[in-house]
């Protein structure tokens, strides 16, 4: 059996490996210079490779529990297994975040690019393909000025997101080509742009916070966790969270709860206490001890307050208005910064093309996909790279046997 499997990132990896682990033939094609670019630099340059927790309910797409077979059939701990079998050790940390215990990405890439050649996959490296066309017996594809020929092909190009690091429309081309259809696409796991006063004087400032998008008043998503204010909005892993929600419509708004601990009356008793315990202060520095200072003072300035004024004129009225401020900081919400950003693309060729079981096509006998390039995304947190892995493994073991794996 001979295949093809167009894309060398964690889908097409996973597929070759399991493909040429039954015997096949396989010849990955990868447009960059080397596999696994844009796995080398996911999770801040520390991969996050799994969540032991990933389930379908993590991951969204048209059609919905499409992912469920793949993810049953190749869990978190069996993707552990298989990875602790290439020699790659793991840490799990808070939310069950999988990491590589060397803590970096590079880990990663370095042991599947190892295992590929130990089972003779062939890396066609700087191959585009530009066309796949069916024939008597299989495939033909067009790379470059050569055709190559394969029994069976793997479509693992990956999503459009993150382009400069391999992000591509090239998979969507391709199997449109050949009778597949794409649903729209939009950035997913991507930082949020505002037009609030206060983003350009927090650029920097980091937050530990809970966050609460709302559309008409209404809470329509909630996350926790890190975020980062930037020049042109807000950044971090809960922003990222709540992102796919909050660009499915227009005039969404994100609250930020920065004190998740107290509610507002303690909040204002633990103020009004700081501030007789400090009667040297400014209103400006009502806040010190609360939360990092620069975002205190935009706190007090957002509450209606003057920062020059003495503390000792701080009444319970103030407090009050200043607790409000910590526990609901309002964003509107502009957009996005971009496919070119995005950890992730919403969307992508219709699932119901495609048998769940084996990832193969419904209207293309021999032709499979997996990965970020059909219509599933999950959420932050490593669901994402356990798809690729789940649908990789499950395209690459049915591809290569006669019987479904």
């Amino acid at each position: 059996m001979t295949i093809a499997v167009i894309g060398g990132g964690a889908a097409g990896m996973a597929a070759a490996l399991a493909a040429a682990s039954r015997g096949a033939a396989v010849t990955v094609f990868e447009r960059q210079a080397r596999v696994g670019r844009k796995l080398a630099v996911t999770g801040n340059g520390r991969c996050n490779l799994t969540n032991r927790n990933a389930a379908p309910t993590f991951y969204h797409g048209g059609e919905a529990g499409f992912a469920a077979p793949a993810l049953h059939r190749f869990d978190p701990e069996e993707t552990l297994k298989r990875f602790r079998n290439l020699g790659l050790l793991t840490v799990t940390e808070p939310g069950g975040r999988v990491y590589p215990l060397s803590d970096t990405a590079g880990t990663v890439v370095d042991v599947l690019r190892h295992a590929l050649e130990g089972v003779g996959v062939h890396l066609r490296l700087g191959a585009e393909v530009g066309e796949i066309r069916r024939e008597k017996g299989g495939f033909s594809l067009l790379c470059g000025e050569e055709r190559f020929t394969a029994q069976r092909v793997i479509v693992a190009c990956g999503g459009a997101a993150g382009g400069k690091y391999g992000g591509t429309a090239l998979g969507y081309r391709l199997l449109e080509r050949l009778g597949h259809r794409c649903s729209s696409l939009r950035p997913g796991l991507v930082q949020l742009r505002s037009d609030s006063p206060w983003c350009r004087s927090l650029k920097g400032v980091r937050a530990d916070t809970g966050v609460t998008l709302l559309r008409a008043g209404t809470a329509v998503g909630q996350a926790a966790g890190e975020v980062q204010f930037t020049d042109y909005g807000l950044s971090g892993p809960a922003i990222f969270e709540i992102s796919r929600e909050a660009l499915a419509e227009d005039k969404a708004e994100i609250s930020l709860d920065l004190v998740r601990e107290l509610d507002r009356e303690r909040l204002t008793a633990h103020i009004l206490a700081h501030a007789q315990c400090s009667p040297q202060l400014t209103l400006g520095d009502a806040l010190v001890g609360t939360v990092q200072n620069r975002l205190g003072r935009v706190l007090v300035s957002a509450a209606g307050l003057s920062q020059s004024v003495p503390i000792t004129a701080l009444d319970g009225k103030d407090a009050a208005r200043l607790a409000a401020a910590l526990k609901d900081f309002r964003f509107s919400v502009t957009g996005s910064q971009g496919m070119e950003n995005a950890q992730v693309t919403v969307g992508g060729i219709l699932t119901r093309d495609f048998d769940a079981e084996t990832m193969e096509s419904r209207l293309c006998p021999g032709l499979y996909a997996c990965g970020e390039v059909l219509d599933v995304d999950g959420d932050c947190g490593g669901f994402n790279l356990q798809w690729a892995w789940s649908s990789g493994l499950l395209a690459g073991f049915n591809a290569a046997g006669d019987k479904p794996c």
